[in-house]
This record gives C-alpha cells, structure tokens and sequence, in this order.
C-alpha cells in the first residue's frame, strides 16, 4: 500500500477524483440535473479537504460517504454508461482505502439495486470484490448483504455471470476467512492469552467472537443451513441454491482453513454439530442402496446414489479426516467404516472407483494411518478402523476377481469396446491368443481363474492422484475402465506398505540414535548431569515403548490383509514388474515385522514368498505346518468371511523354465518350476541377504525353501561348500531350459553371496541362521536314514561355507556349528557321513591357516576351540570318520607341526583316544604313534604337554589286548622319566615361567588355578603324575604289569626323587603312595580266592600264586615294604613336612590293614614294615638320642654324591639343592622341642596302631569254621616284640589307659591257640616245661614296662597295680586256661597226667599255660618285694587282689593240674604276706586294707582245711611235707597277724580264731585206716593251732584297750573250745564201753585240761581289773563238765583232771552282800 500512500499517488487520486466528478457532471447534465450538482459540490468539498488536511486521505475517509454519494446518485441513474463511470470511480476509491463503513454500506445498497435490475452485473461483481479485499470495512449485514448478492447473480441465465459469480463468491468466502485469520493475528500479538476460547459451546455463543470471526462464523452457519436445504440466519434474501456448489465450498474453508475450526471452540462446535451430522445424511442413499435390487418389488423407492454429490461428499470427508482427526474422532470412525462399505461388491462400480481413490489418499498418509491405529484399533471397545481398511482393499481386490461377469451397465466396460456381457469372457481369450502367438507383447495384468484384469498405470507411486474424485464437471457417473479399480487398490496395498513401513524404520531409526545418545550421555564421566541424563534416557525408553506398541499395533491390524491380497495378487499377476512390486511389498513387510520382533507376522510373509518360489501343491512340511495363523488350512479370512486361500491355477500363463526332482523320501514324479518361481527365490535371497539380522527362526523357512529349490535345480556340493550345478548324469530327471542354464551361475552365485554376507550379521542372526540350517541338517539326516539314496547336502554344505566366511568371529559359531557336524558324521549314510567329516576337518584346517587377529599362537583359547571337534571325532566308532581324522592329524602336523603349541594336548588326545575294543591293529597303530612322539618329539613340544604324553603313554599300559604293548609302555615311561631328568632344569624353568602367567591370569579372573597337584611346583608336577601312572598301572589286573609297574615306579622314586621340591614330598606321600596303597589294600580285600589253573598257555603257577588274592597278595607285600622303606630312607625329608604326622598315621593305618588282613604273607609283611619305619631292625638311626633333629645324622657327601644322575656328565644341581636345604636344617638351631613334640606324637600314632593291631587281630572271632582265621604264633611274637621298643620313645607319656590297652592285647594274645599243622613247630614237648616265643615276649614286654616305672617319674608308679592285675591273670591260666572265643582247643599237655589225647575233634592246639603262669607268678612276688610300700600299690589293694588270686591254686590245692602250681602259689603267698602285713597294718587306720582280711581269712580257711582229696598215690614224705607247709602258715598267723592283734579288724581276728580252733580238734576221717591215722590226722598241725591259741588267750602286758580286747576274743574262744572238747569226750568214753578211745583224742583231752589249769593260773595273776565278768562266768560253767570227767578209765586223763579242779577252790567262797567289779 505504500504506493497509495505517497504524495504523487495521493496528488493523482485527487486529480483523478476531480475528473471522475467532472465527468459525471458532464453526462448528468441534461437528464439528471441533481447528480450533476451533487458532483460539483463534490469537486468543492475534495478541493477543501486537500487544502485544509495536512493527512488527506483521513480526511477523505472521513468523509467518504459525501464523497461517495455523487457517485452513487450516478449509479442509480440506471444508465449503463454513467453506471460504469460511477462504479469505475467507486472502486478507485475503494483500492485508496478512503471508503468508511458507513460509506461502504451505501456503495452495497446501490449495488444490490443494481443487482436487482440485472444492470452491469460483472462490474457488479468485479466492484464487491474490490470492496472486499482492499480493506476490512464491510462487516456483518453489510457484508452478508454483498455475499448474498453474489450468490443471487450466480444462479443468473446467463453462464458467464454464473460462472464469474461463482469464482467471486469462492474468493469471498476465502476473504473473509483470511480476515478472521489477520484479526487471530492481530490480536495475538496484543494479548498473549490462550488461543482456545472457553465459552459456552453452542451457536449462540457467537457473540463472544470478534468481529471478522463472527462474521466468518455466520458464514459458515449459513453454508451449512443451504447444504442442508434449510434457510440461512444470516445470508438473508438467498434465492435458490445448489448442493454440489454448497459442498464444494465447504470443502474449499474445511481445505483451505483448518486452524480456525483447531483454534476457536465456536468453529469446532460447527464441525461437530452441522457438518458431522450433514455429511453423514447426504451418505445415507449410497449406503442403502444396493446394486442389482429391482427398483419396482419394493414399495418405497431407495433413492439412487448421485455422482456429483458422492463425490463431493467423498472430498469433504478426505479433508475432514486430513485436518480435523483429532477433533472429530467419532465422527472420522463412521466416515471411515462408511468407506469400508462403498467398497462392497453391491455397491455401483463408479462408487467404489471413488471410494477406493479416497482410501488410496488416505493410504499415502502414514502418520494419519498411525493415528488411526492409536485412536481405534489400540482402543478396547472401538472398531479396528486400521485393520477394517485394509482388510476391505483385500476383498475388494478378491471380490473383483470372483464377481460373475453380469450384464449391468455400470459393472465394466471393456477397453477394447466389446459389448459388455461378452467383455470380461473374450478378454482372457484373446490375451491367451496374443500369448500364444508370441509376436505380440502381453498386456500386463493379472489372471486368476479365468478372470482377466489388466494392469493401469494410474499414478506415481507414492502420490494419490485421483481420476475420478477430481471430475467436479460430470453429473452422471462416468464408466470405469476395466482394470483401474484394481490397479487403484493394487497401488493402495503397495502405498500402505511403503508409507508405513518408511515411517516406523524412520522412526525406529531416530529412537536408536536418541537411545544410543542417551546411552552414551548416561555413560559419560560429568556425575553432575548423570540423574538428569538418566531420566531422559527412562523418558527415552517409554517414549519408544509408546511407539513401539503402535507400531506392533499398526503391523498387526493390518498384515493378514496385505498378506491375504498381495499373496492373490502374486499368484494371479502375470507381468513382471508387478510381481517385482508384491514380493518387494511382501520382503518389505517381513523385515519390518522382522525388525519389531513380531515372529508370527514375519513368519507369514516370508512362508508366502517360499510358496512362490516352489511348485504349485509342493509338499514342503516347514510351510505347511507353520505357525502363521493365517496359513492354518490354507484361507485367509477377511472380515469374518473365509475366502479360500489361491493356490496358483494350472492353467498358469507362466513359462516353465526347469522340471527336476522334489527332495522327498519317496519322490513321486517330476515338478517343474517357471519364471515367477525363480523371481520369488530371487526375492528370496534378497530378503535373506539384505533384512538376514531379523529373520531370526524363520531362516529355517528360507533355508529349506532354497535347499527344495536347490535340490530341483540339481545344484550340488562343491569344494568350500559353494553350490555348483551337478553334472546331467546326477539328475537324470532334471530339464532346465537355457534361460535358466544361463541364470544357474547367477543363483548360485547369489546363494554364496548370501552366506558369505552373513559376516555381516550380528552375533545372535548369526546363530539364528547355524540353528536353521543345523535343523535343517538334521532334517535331511532323518530323510537318509535307512536308505542309500544321494541325501541332500545344502544344509552342511551351507555351514561349510558359512564357518569359512565367519572366521574372523568363528568362536561365537565354532562350537553350535562343529557340534552338529560332529552329529553328520555319526550318520549311517555314507555319502552324508563323508561330507560331514570333509566339512568339520576343512573347516579345522582353514581355522589353523586363518590369519586370526590376534594371531593363533597368542591366542591360544582359539586355538584349543578349533582342535576340539578333532579330538570330539575320537568319539565316532565308524572307521571310515577315525581314518578322516588320523588324516587330517597328519595333515596338521606336518603344516602345524611346529607351531602345534598348546594344540599337542589334543593332539595326543586323538592318539590317546584308542580304546581297548578297537581291535589290536589300531592300538598297536596308535602306540607306534605315540613311540615316534616319545623318540623324536619331546624337545619340540611345550612342556606344559610332557604331562600328557605321560598320560597316554599310561593309557597304552592299560590296555589290555596285547601284554607286551603294556610292559613295553611302561618301559617308555621309565624313558621318559630320565628325558625329565637329563632335561631337568630346562623344562623346569619353561614350565616356572608358564605356572607364573597361569597363575596371574587365575588370580585376574579372581579364581583358583587348577591342575592336579596344585601347590607342588610344575616340574614337581610333572613328576607326580609319571608316578601317578605308574601307580595307576601298579593295580592293573595282570600280575606281570602289576610287579614291573611297581618296581619301576619305586626305582624312579628311588632314583630321581632326590630332584624333587621339599614341598612335594608331600604330594607324592599322599597322592601317589597313599593312592596306591589305598588301591591295592581294595583290590587285595575283594580279590578273588577262586584257584587259578594255569597262567594261559603252558605257564605253571607256583601253589603260593594260585588264586587272584594270592597273587594280589604279593602285589601288597611289595608295595607296602615299598611305601615303608621310602618313608625310613628319606625320614629326614619328610619329618619337616607339615603334616608328617598325618603321613605317618596314614601309613600306620596301611600297615595295620595289612596287617590284619587274613593272609599271613601280607600280616607278617606289614609287621615287618611296621618295625622298619620303627626303625627297630635297620641301624639306619642311632636310637640312643632321639632328640636330634633327624636330617643331622645323615651323612653329607652320600646324597650330593646321589643326586649327580647316571651317565651324566656334570652333576645336575637344582638351584635349591638338595645339599643346601639340609644345610639349612641343621645350620639353624632346629626348635628341639617341637621337634621332640613332633616325635613323640609320631610314637604315640605307632602306638595306637600297635595297639589296634593287636587287639583287631587277636580278637577271638565270633563263629568258627574251617575258613575262620587264628593268626600265626610268629605274627604274634613279631607284634609283642614290637613292643619294647616301641615303649622306649612313648614311656613318658604312658599312662594308665595305655597300660590297660597293652594288657588286653598281651592276654589276647597269650590266648591264640595254634593250629595243629604248625604245632609240632612251635610246642615244646610236652615233658618240658618250657615258654615259647611269644609268652617269653609278652613277659619281657611286661618286664621291660616294670623297669620303667622303677626308674620313671612317681607319676609313673600308679601303673604298678595294673601290671600286677595283668600278671595275675596270665598267674590264673595255671588253674583255668585262657578260652579264644567259642573255639574248641584240646588241650596239649597236662603235666599231672603225662598223656596227650591224640583224637580229640579240635583242628587247633592249645598251649601248655602253666610253665608261664608260674613265671608270671615268680616275677609277682619279685615285684611285690620291690613295691609293697608304693601308695599306688597300697591305694589299689595289689595284696588284696595277690590274695585271691592266689586263692584259687590254694583252694584247688590237689585239683591244680599242675602240682607245683599250688606249692609255688603258697611259698609265694609267704613270701608277700610277710612283706605285705606290716604294710597293711601301718595303714590299718586308713581302711584301705579293709577288704583284703576277709579274703586272707578266706584263703587261709581254704588252703588249710581243703576241699579236694590227695591223690592216692601220694606217699607218705609228701603228706608229710604237705603238713609242714599247713604248719608255716599257721606260723606266719602266729608271728605276723595275732601279735599286732590290735591293728587287725576284730571280725578278722574272730575268724582266725576260729579257724585255729577248727584247726586244733582232730578231725577224723573215717576212710583212713588205722595205721595212716596216726599221719593222715596232722597232729602237728592241730598242736600248733592249739598252742596258737593258747598263746594268746591272755596277755601280761594289756597296754590297750585294743590288746585286752583280742586277749578276751582269744579266751572265750579257747574256753569254748575246751567245753566242746570235753563233752565230746564224755560222749565218745560213754559209748565206747571197754574199748579204749582212739590216741589222738586221748591225747587231744590232755592237752585241753592242761590248758584249762594253765589258764586258771594265767587269770589269777592278772590284773582283776583286766578281766572281765563274763571270762570268769565261762571259767566256772566248765567246773561241771570237768566233775563228769572223773568216771574216765585212763590214768593219763585222771592225772591231768586232778590238776585241772585244784584251782577252782579260789572260787569257793560264801556269798556277798553286793558285787561290783569283781570286789566286794
């Protein structure tokens, strides 16, 4: 405008305006004098505003309606020139801008008059437009007013006006939108406030609009009122007005203006309440009515569908979805569901034509597709809009190919002008005749069924440009090519699949980069942004989980469809390009799919390409039996109907290109394959080429496809695994054409560009795709089996070629993929087997030459890996694998050999593998093998293998085919241990430096490093299992390996153990001999006792071998005096071990099992063992000093002298020699005490052995029969003998238990019978009484105990009480022989009667006990006279328990089975009593001897009047002698027991007493004759009791209590007795009449009488006080027994009787008044 506003413009205008006056005034003057004044006044009244305003066209404005109103006069003037002049002027001022409203409103008025009189009707229009747009004066009725005019002047006859008219009223209706969106504009730039206007939100709300809104507002209204034929509010003085132009304009605002109705609730409300609602009325004929439905049979006619409205309709609904979704959701769900329904078949062929035109608008709109998706189909209870749309293009596509040809016009119309029924029949017919004729080009179209569409080129792909949607022009419907409905939806389906698969990758790819930037940012060192980063990346996260879902949303609703109709189009499409675009929608759909992970849908499509590549009706089970939904029985269903999936027709136009075989078990026939089979594989291999990181499982589907297709081409398996084509002879069936001969190269070319692509795939694809064709292997294994048809090798030749490609990461796949083959080579099939093993050892082969970065030899984890499978082949048993292997074992040695490395383990593995049962020559061929490795290549290979090679080498020994293979590999180990030895210090130091890495790449990883005999040094290790092996073939079955293996395996110990790390003596003590021992003690307990005959061929076995247990007998007798001479040889190494000890009880527990294992070889062995590691019987030690540290005594020079090796030049010195670590033991000060501690304990563990060993072996066994062993008298005298020494290191610590353990053991075996076999052997004669071995060392084992403690500690002397328990027991075997369990013995020899008992039933002898029980007793009394005075001995009542155990020989007496038993038993018990009592009667008060004179009295009471009878050959000296020794014990009582009466108990004196009274009656025995009465009757021994007795019948000298009191005991019992004595003899002299009495009575009464007068005398001169009442009641009561004496006949008695009543005259005296005390 700033030209209008310059001073030239504004000068012109003024100029202008004056000549437009001028003018008018001119024309007016004659007919119309008042215009021509009102000009004049009008040139005036410019003149005057230019000259007084400085701002002139205000001024005008202003002004403007008397300026105006010349003009308008003018114009109602009605004639046509001065009306064009006036409006010309007008519009001048107008384009100023000097018009004011009022003006305006004027200049409308006058225009519509002019309207109304049909004057100047385009000026008419051209002015209310310039009015319009040049400014924003005209509002409201004003403005309604010009529009209505507009309007009127378009419904004129004439079509000029009509059709300017309705561009102006077009332009109007823009204009006053634009002003509504300046005013918007405006307005925002003054007041920022929310856009969206919260009013009331009906239409009256209107006012609240500003003014160009509310104007727009009306407008808009009114437009809807006229579409709806109803009348306008605002658009007052309409005339008529037509739908078609209504909707146009509409759809020109809704287009052009959509913000207004997003912006302003009021304009959103119309949208809603009118348009929504208006729309849908006008549908309403379309959607009733039905194609083909007669018209007449229904009474109220539909009303027909009209093009030029539908098709409006159908624009205002596109835009309608376009722009106004989001307000409109409901609404756009019934706009859209209303589309969907115009497709149907009964609908007219032109409305679908528009209908699908309005969806392939839609379709290239993908994000609005995505809206739709999120708005209905994500919903829970709205329609699947999404999924409805394309389910309807597909039925609308499969309808058009099953609608029946029928005779309705508006159906088709054929291009070629047929007539319409004929059309769609002749069609086909004449594209087959063109077909056939060759000469003509196809048309491009689809076929199916005989149906023939062609194919259109319609439109850009990507733009939906419509044809019949644009034809505004038409009012009937237009006819419909054949052929573009279809191609319309075809380019829909392929539009939809474009849009959205464009959209989601892009959008995919933008959500990586985010995630990835995110990821990276959270990852980044700044700790202050990490939360905020954080959260972004979450936000991140669900912002693409949102879109993910609608994705996966979007792809679900909408991929059955496409599948449905794009798999029909494939199959009826005929032209190439088309097909090209399908399979390119389909390979699109299943990556995308593939991408978001949705495996159903991926699977679909793919399984819909891979039918098209195969033959029609193929039988291929993967396809069949997928789990696509869709492809369950081979229909889709579309919207609930099922349509049967297409299978392509035979009848085909399809060229056939190949015939070849089906890969079947059973093939049937031919099949042949055509030109779109081959494009589908092509796609095929695209999409596995190019989208292969998501195919995922569904590369079984893919790869089986192609292996069918592969199969019927006739490809085959060439070097590398590429397919090459097979030669004609393979495939008699197989025909190709030379087209296809020519693409054959090409497919196989893009077949192995395929698998060479995959080292482009990630890690997981990568496996995706192993897996499927490691399925698909297998699949073609199951097919081989059991016939020897060619198999088909694709799968492995495949994994071949994969393995090379991938070599670079060939870990990740190495061991899926090496596993399978290892599975093809187990095959039965030959051919299969074959390929299999070619695939694996290529595959090995390439991955050793493979440059691998970094190379192999630093990375040797790789390198193991790819070795493996070679060594895994050692597990097939078919020879033609394991000759495959030896091969490429071979192959590797000799390119590989030296670069072997860490490879030789499995290498030698491979030889290692040879079983037993795989027949002698391949063992003899492997251990020839393994010999050129001993000779040839240990120097070569790492030390680390020397350990394997051992391994194998044992291996070979334990094969048990062939003897001399296994002594001969034993031999080979012996070799290698002196390679170990001459090579020492090189292999130590490479095996130090390899030990150091392992172990720091172990403490890296944080774990333990683990090889056998960890803690030992590795040259150490390498030794420990050489001996390991050894030992391992030490418990082989065969005697022979057995002996050689253990010779050998101690020599080398012997030999080269000086070499060893101090520390390992460790291991080779627990690991390698403990190992051993274990093994061979097992082996020899279950060995089996069955005899053997002969050792196989003419070879006689000695009787001492003839069982396995004997044999394996010899095996532990060598092993364990083995074992027990390295321990005592290298004692001085393997003391400063740790765990000595708990070697050492090891051992001991060796030796005892052995020891007590019942084969007396093998027990007397192990005792032998037991004394050498004693050292009892070698002078390895000087055992007076034991405190010494035991390497000192070793002498220096002898082991430095060993350790140089044999045939070495220079000694071979470790760096740690073995010289200075003995210097170091015994430079330093060794810490004696532990070392004494150490020691001692050692002793201890023999001792409990000892001791187990003892009481296990001489335990009497529970049941006994011929098989029951006793062990051997030698066994036993080994094991005491053992003893004494064993005692000398432990005595310090022996303590009472112990001396218990010994004791049992002793008696135990003191016990042990022998048998009658041996005994002649081992008994001395039975006439001498002799010990034999083993008692002589049980005793000096006792002896050497009691020496001991007489010198030892007082501690030590509590012991003596046990010893003496322990011989008195071996005393009581005098009298009662020792029982061995239950066994039956006979007793050999019983020295009272001199005979054996030849026939007695006992296989087993018992031995002659008494010589023993007589020494053990002599050495009782030695040792009591040594320790009578000892507390202990005192404490544990040692004389009690000599006592009774004398008792028994005493109580026997006669009975004894030996008679010196009972006479040694009483010298001994005179000789302890007299060293005994004084002791018991110095400790009488405090009653520790209490016990003991019950017994004594007992014991007397029995020897002295004893039960058993003397013999009756016994003479008259012996009884004599016999009486004398009665007599010295009744001494003893007299001399040591009455005197010290008062330290004596009083029940014990009683019974003395009594027993001495007993003693002095004669007691006769009737049996004796007369003349032996006078012997037999010991009258000696009854005097002696009797003068005993009287003896101590008084005392002079009472001191104590005590004393008087035995004096009284004494008394009453002697007066007793002589009242007995004398009635006896009253009664005996009564009855006897004339004879005379027997002497010794006589002589027994004498004696009594003059006792009793000796004893009256004795009282008187006592004290009175001394004795008491009682003694002189006894006294007197004997006074009339003695008056009936005096009747005796012999003088003798009548003398003494006479001085026995003389004293009792001291008695008469008279009676006292009172006596007290004996006074008066």
């Amino acid at each position: 405008m700033s030209g209008t506003n310059s001073p030239e413009a504004v000068k012109k205008l003024l100029e202008n305006m004056q000549s437009d006056l001028r003018a008018l005034s001119l024309e007016c003057k004659k007919k119309f004098p008042p215009v021509k004044e009102a000009a004049e006044s009008g040139i005036i009244k410019v003149k005057t505003i230019a000259a007084r305003n400085t701002e002139i066209l205000a001024a005008l404005k202003e002004n403007s309606s008397e300026v105006v109103q010349p003009f308008l006069m003018g114009c109602g003037t009605k004639e046509p020139k001065i009306t064009q002049l006036c409006l010309a002027a007008v519009q001048r001022l107008m384009s100023h801008e000097v018009v004011s409203e009022t003006a305006a409103g004027n200049i409308i008025n006058m225009l519509w008059q002019l309207m109304e009189n049909s004057l100047e009707e385009l000026k008419l229009l051209q002015t209310v437009l310039v009015l319009l747009t040049t400014n924003t004066v005209v509002h409201d009725e004003a403005l309604s007013k010009a529009i209505v005019l507009c309007f009127r002047l378009h419904f004129t006859k004439d079509n000029i006006t009509n059709n300017t008219a309705a561009a102006t009223v077009r332009q109007v209706v823009t204009v006053v939108f634009e002003r509504m969106v300046a005013e918007d504009e405006r307005h925002r730039v003054i007041v920022e406030h929310p856009v969206l206007v919260q009013g009331n939100s009906n239409r009256r709300s209107a006012s609240t609009l500003k003014p160009c809104a509310k104007d727009a507002y009306m407008l808009f209204q009114d437009l809807c009122q006229l579409v709806n034929a109803d009348a306008p509010y605002w658009l007052v003085g309409m005339t008529e007005m037509t739908r078609t132009f209504g909707l146009e304009l509409l759809e020109s605002v809704l287009n052009d203006f959509p913000q207004v109705f997003l912006q302003h609730q009021e304009f959103s409300f119309l949208l809603k309440e009118r348009v929504c609602p208006l729309v849908i009325k006008l549908f309403s004929p379309n959607i009733k009515f039905r194609q083909g439905s007669s018209t007449s049979s229904s009474p109220a006619p539909v009303e027909k569908p009209y093009f030029p409205i539908c098709m409006r309709l159908l624009r205002v609904v596109s835009v309608l979805i376009k722009q106004f979704y989001s307000l409109l959701v409901t609404e756009c769900e019934i706009f859209l569901s209303l589309l969907v329904k115009f497709l149907d078949a009964d609908k007219p062929q032109w409305l679908r034509a528009v209908a699908v035109e309005s969806i392939h608008r839609l379709c290239v709109q993908p994000q609005l597709l995505r809206s739709f998706c999120q708005s209905y189909d994500m919903k829970q209870h709205s329609t699947k809009v999404f999924r409805d749309i394309v389910n309807a293009l597909g039925s609308f596509i499969q309808s058009l190919f099953l609608v029946p040809p029928t005779g309705n016009p508006s159906t088709a119309t054929n291009q070629a002008g047929n007539n319409n029924s004929g059309g769609q029949a002749s069609a086909p017919a004449n594209s087959g005749m063109l077909g056939i004729g060759g000469g003509v080009t196809l048309l491009p179209a689809f076929e199916y069924r005989g149906t023939w569409i062609p194919i259109l080129t319609i439109t850009v792909q990507g733009s939906a440009k419509a044809t019949y949607l644009e034809m505004l022009d038409k009012v009937e419907p237009p006819t419909i090519p054949e052929g573009y409905a279809m191609s319309v939806a075809f380019h829909c389906l392929l539009d939809l699949v474009r849009g959205i698969t464009s959209m989601i990758e892009g959008e995919l790819g933008e959500a990586e980069a985010e995630y990835q930037a995110a990821t990276e940012a959270v990852s980044s060192p700044a700790q202050s942004s990490e939360q905020q980063d954080l959260q972004s990346t979450s936000d991140q996260t669900d912002k693409e989980t949102v879109g993910r879902a609608v994705w996966e949303e979007m792809v679900n609703a909408c991929w059955c469809g496409l599948l449905a109709a794009l798999s029909l189009l494939l199959d009826a499409s005929t032209d190439e390009a088309a097909t090209e675009n399908i399979l390119k929608a389909e390979l699109t759909m299943a990556a995308l799919c593939g991408k978001l992970g949705l495996v159903t849908s991926r699977d679909a499509f793919i399984t819909a390409i891979c039918k098209g590549s195969l033959p029609p009706h193929y039988a291929l089970t993967v396809l069949n039996t997928t789990t696509a939904a869709t492809l369950a029985n081979k229909s889709y269903s579309i919207q609930g109907q099922s349509v049967l999936m297409i299978s392509p027709s035979s009848e085909s136009h399809q060229q056939v290109v190949a015939v070849g075989q089906p890969l079947a078990v059973q093939p049937q026939g031919t099949v042949m394959l055509t030109s779109k089979n081959i494009q589908c594989m092509r796609t095929l291999l695209n999409l596995a080429h190019c989208h292969g990181a998501v195919l995922g499982t569904s590369w079984q589907l893919v790869l089986a496809t192609l292996q069918h297709l592969v199969w019927i081409l006739g490809l085959k398996p060439s070097s590398g695994g590429a397919l090459k084509p097979g030669r004609a002879v393979e495939g008699p069936s197989t025909v190709l054409t030379t087209a296809v001969m020519t693409d054959l190269p090409v497919i196989s070319n893009i077949l192995s560009r395929l698998f060479e692509s995959s080292q482009y795939l990630d890690d997981v694809s990568l496996h995706h795709l192993i897996n499927a064709l490691c399925s698909l292997s297998l699949e073609a294994m199951d097919m081989a089996y059991g016939n020897n048809k060619e198999p088909s090798l694709f799968a492995v030749a495949k994994l071949l070629e994969t393995g090379l490609v991938n070599m670079h990461r060939i870990e990740i796949l190495w061991r899926p993929l090496t596993g399978h083959l290892l599975e093809v080579c187990q095959h039965p099939n030959s051919r299969m087997r074959e390929w299999g093993a070619e695939a694996l050892t290529s595959l090995i082969k390439a991955g050793l030459t493979f440059n691998h970065d970094p190379p192999l030899s630093q990375n040797q984890r790789l390198q193991l890996l790819l070795l493996n499978p070679l060594k895994e082949m050692s597990n097939i048993n078919h020879p033609d694998i394991r000759l495959k292997q030896l091969e490429c074992v071979l192959q590797i040695l000799q390119s590989q050999g030296d670069s072997l490395g860490p490879g030789w383990p499995l290498v030698l593995g491979v030889m290692g593998a040879i079983r037993n049962d795989q027949g002698e020559s391949l063992i003899r061929t492997a251990f020839q093998c393994l010999q050129l490795v001993v000779t040839d290549f240990l120097p070569t290979m790492p030390c680390t293998c020397l350990q394997i090679v051992v391994d194998v080498a044992g291996s070979f020994g334990l094969h048990n085919q062939e003897l001399n293979i296994s002594l001969t590999s034993i031999g080979l180990l012996w070799n290698i241990s002196d390679y170990f030895f001459q090579r020492g210090e090189t292999i130590e130091k490479e095996l130090n430096k390899e030990e150091a890495a392992q172990q720091k790449q172990a403490e890296e990883k944080g774990v333990v490093l683990n090889r056998p005999f960890h803690p030992a040094p590795p040259f150490d290790c390498l030794w420990l299992c050489l001996y390991a092996k050894l030992g391992e073939l030490c418990v082989d079955p065969r005697p022979a390996v057995r002996k050689s293996a253990g010779q050998t395996l101690f020599s080398t110990i012997g030999a080269h153990g000086t070499l060893l790390q101090h520390s390992t003596w460790h291991t080779v003590i627990w690991k390698v001999l403990f190992h051993l021992l274990d093994r061979v003690r097992e082996s020899s307990t279950t060995a089996d006792k069955e005899k053997i005959e002969s050792g196989g061929g003419n070879i006689l076995i000695h009787h001492s071998r003839d069982t396995a247990e004997k044999q394996w007998a010899e095996t532990w007798v060598l092993t364990l005096a083995g074992v027990a001479r390295i321990f005592n040889t290298r004692r001085y190494l393997l003391q400063p071990l740790g765990d000595f000890s708990k070697a050492w009880d090891v051992l001991l527990d060796h030796i005892q099992s052995a020891a007590l294992s019942k084969n007396n070889e093998v027990s007397l062995a192990a005792l032998k063992s037991f004394q050498e590691i004693l050292q009892i019987v070698s002078p390895v030690r000087d055992s007076e000093k034991p405190e010494t540290p035991p390497a000192v005594n070793v002498p220096m020079p002898v082991l430095i002298g060993s350790i140089s090796g044999p045939g070495l030049s220079r000694p071979f010195v470790r760096t740690d020699s073995i010289g200075e670590r003995l210097g170091r033991y015994s430079n330093v000060e060794p810490p004696i005490v532990n070392d004494e501690l150490e020691d001692l304990n050692l002793w201890w563990a023999a001792w409990n052995s000892w001791y187990k060993i003892g009481s296990e072996s001489t335990k009497p066994p529970i049941a006994f029969d011929k098989l029951t062993f006793i062990p051997s008298q030698p066994f036993l005298t080994a094991l005491v003998q053992i003893f004494p020494a064993l005692y000398q290191h432990i005595k310090t610590g022996f303590n009472m238990d112990d001396l218990q353990k010994l004791g049992v053991i002793l008696h135990s075996a003191v016990s042990v019978p022998i048998s009658s076999d041996a005994s002649p052997f081992i008994l001395p004669s039975y006439t001498e009484a002799v010990l034999t071995s083993l008692q002589e060392a049980v005793l000096t084992a006792l002896d050497v105990l009691q020496k001991a403690i007489c010198v030892g500690p007082e501690n030590m002397q509590i012991m003596y009480p046990a010893i003496f328990d322990q011989l008195l027991a071996f005393v009581e075997f005098s009298c009662k022989p020792p029982q061995y369990g239950q066994l039956e013995t006979k007793h050999i020899a019983n020295a009272k009667y001199n005979q054996i008992q030849l026939f007695a039933p006992a296989e087993w002898v018992a031995l002659n006990y008494v010589p023993f029980a007589e020494r053990s007793l002599e050495v009782v009394v030695d040792l009591y006279q040594k320790t009578a005075c000892h507390k202990a001995v005192v404490n544990e009542k040692v004389l009690q328990n000599i006592i009774k155990t004398l008792w028994v020989p005493l109580s026997l007496k006669y009975s004894c089975p030996s008679e010196s038993t009972w006479k040694l038993a009483v010298t001994s018990l005179l000789k302890v009593l007299s060293i005994g009592l004084p002791v018991a009667r110095q400790h009488a008060s405090s009653g520790k001897f209490d016990r003991m004179w019950p017994e004594l009295a007992n014991t007397f009471d029995d020897f002295l009047f004893t039960k058993s009878i003397p013999p009756d050959n016994l003479s008259i000296q012996e009884f004599q002698r016999n009486e004398s020794i009665d007599v010295e014990v009744v001494q003893l009582i007299s001399t040591e027991i009455l005197p010290y009466a008062n330290f004596i108990p009083k029940e014990f004196v009683g019974q003395i007493m009594t027993m001495l009274n007993k003693g002095s009656i004669h007691s006769q025995s009737s049996s004796f004759t007369e003349a032996e009465i006078d012997i037999r009757l010991r009258e000696e021994f009854s005097k002696i009791c009797f003068e005993t007795l009287l003896q101590f019948s008084f005392s002079n000298k009472v001191t104590t209590p005590q004393e008087g009191y035995i004096s009284r005991m004494a008394l009453s019992v002697l007066l007793k007795r002589s009242q007995d004595v004398l009635r006896r003899y009253i009664e005996d002299e009564r009855l006897s009449g004339k004879c005379p009495l027997p002497r010794q009575q006589v002589t027994e009464i004498i004696f009594v009488l003059k006792a009793v007068s000796t004893l009256i005398d004795s009282l008187k001169k006592t004290q009175p006080e001394n004795v008491d009442g009682n003694t002189w009641a006894q006294v007197i009561a004997l006074y009339p027994t003695l008056v009936e004496c005096i009747t005796c006949s012999s003088s003798e008695v009548c003398c003494a009787l006479k001085e026995a009543l003389v004293p009792f005259k001291d008695f008469m005296q008279p009676p006292a008044p009172k006596v007290q005390n004996g006074e008066s």
